[in-house]
């Protein structure tokens, strides 16, 4: 029976199939609540048909959906296949395919099969917080894993590929070049990037116009920034970061971006002064780690269901440690119980609604990770230290 069990976990099939069957579940379930709870899939499609039409993609059209677009016109092109659809079955396959692009991801990191499968099951809580939201994050997060791992692997098309949905659809995909330096053939990657950016620019002109492309560009621009400066607000679902937690525990909103970033891009750079590591598959992989957590900690925009990007890094970091010291373990317990279960019926809605989310204590365990992980880069010897494939 143990045999069976740990057969069962570490074969990375199994999990994988649970994720999809999660995913059509959840999104089959949001649909038959009515249009209120699938409002996330309404903004999605009608990024499609307002493109179509040729109306701005980023007013309120609460005859359609509460609440407004955040994504670029690219996103009209990806989501069209499914907003042709009838809703029920738009939404499974939205889940479903945002599921395979994560599940995709997972298989091309170079760990063992018993560490992918891992990797997904400490992944899973969170997985499911996202998969209830119907976002757009879980795919994203493959995106950037992929954007690293085919670095690694010597693939740049297909990195800048990744970089450059990301980057034309939620600007997150831009921390892709955290990479850079990794690249072995920098002027194909280069001009590689450059004919994506060219054709996900005009693509969505093909269906629209020239003018409307170009004005919904301005339009995006616009709408982040103004997106930006709504979500700095205390006790909100939004600022679910490093610098959200800060400004809620001095209960002071008017602390700028700025400021955290003045602090965060320095020390998330100082790692890269190591040349002698870039060799080290687990310096990368590490550095990837940190770019996962940096996305969501410094971004004033996170909320619960982004943070499948953070726990994601977190998981990289712990499965590549080569001897898992105390502290090691209890991170990670810390980062599961308090990031992952913070929004589940394990804390009592008082706690949630006066503690977790007033003081946005979702991102500290992360936060403390990420700055072990910082520790880690700079201090570490990569050859002896970390076992990647094991």
């Amino acid at each position: 029976m143990k045999t069976k069990f740990l057969n069962f976990i570490s074969n990375p099939r199994y999990i994988g199939i649970i994720y999809i069957v999660i995913s059509a579940v959840s999104a089959l379930a949001k649909y038959n609540r009515g249009p209120g709870a699938y409002n996330n899939y309404l903004i999605f499609k009608n990024v499609f048909f307002n493109t179509l039409q040729q109306r701005n993609l980023y007013a309120y059209y609460p005859d359609l959906y509460f609440d407004c677009n955040h994504y670029g016109i690219l996103f009209s092109a990806l989501i069209a296949p499914f907003a042709i659809m009838p809703d029920w079955l738009g939404i499974i396959l939205w889940n479903v395919a945002n599921t395979l692009v994560f599940l995709f991801a997972i298989k091309n990191l170079p760990f063992s099969s018993k560490n992918k499968a891992f990797f997904a099951w400490l992944c899973l809580q969170e997985f499911i917080t996202a998969a209830v939201s119907l976002q757009f994050n879980i795919a994203l997060t493959g995106l950037l894993i992929l954007s690293a791992t085919y670095i690694y692997k010597q693939k740049e098309i297909k990195s800048a590929l990744a970089i450059a949905i990301g980057i034309f659809v939620k600007i997150y995909g831009i921390v892709g070049f955290s990479a850079f330096f990794f690249i072995k053939n920098k002027i194909k990657f280069i001009l590689a990037l450059a004919v994506f950016c060219v054709l996900f620019f005009i693509i969505p002109m093909l269906y629209s116009s020239t003018h409307f492309g170009i004005q919904s560009y301005v339009d995006w621009y616009t709408e982040l920034v103004l997106k930006n400066n709504k979500n700095q607000v205390l006790g909100n679902y939004q600022d679910i970061s490093l610098m959200g937690f800060v400004r809620r525990v001095l209960q002071d909103a008017s602390i700028s971006n700025l400021s955290f970033l003045m602090f965060g891009l320095p020390l998330f750079a100082l790692p890269y002064i190591r040349i002698s590591q870039y060799k080290h598959l687990a310096f990368k992989l590490l550095i990837l780690s940190s770019t996962l957590l940096f996305t969501v900690l410094f971004s004033s925009g996170s909320e619960s269901p982004t943070y499948i990007i953070a726990v994601a890094g977190v998981m990289i970091w712990f499965l590549i440690q080569k001897n898992k010291k105390t502290l090691d373990i209890a991170l990670l317990v810390f980062v599961i119980v308090l990031t992952c279960f913070s929004s589940s019926d394990l804390f009592p809605k008082f706690v949630k609604e006066n503690y977790i989310i007033k003081y946005s204590l979702k991102s500290l365990p992360c936060s403390i990770v990420w700055l072990r992980i910082i520790y880690e880069l700079m201090t570490r010897n990569f050859e002896t230290d970390y076992k990647v494939i094991a």
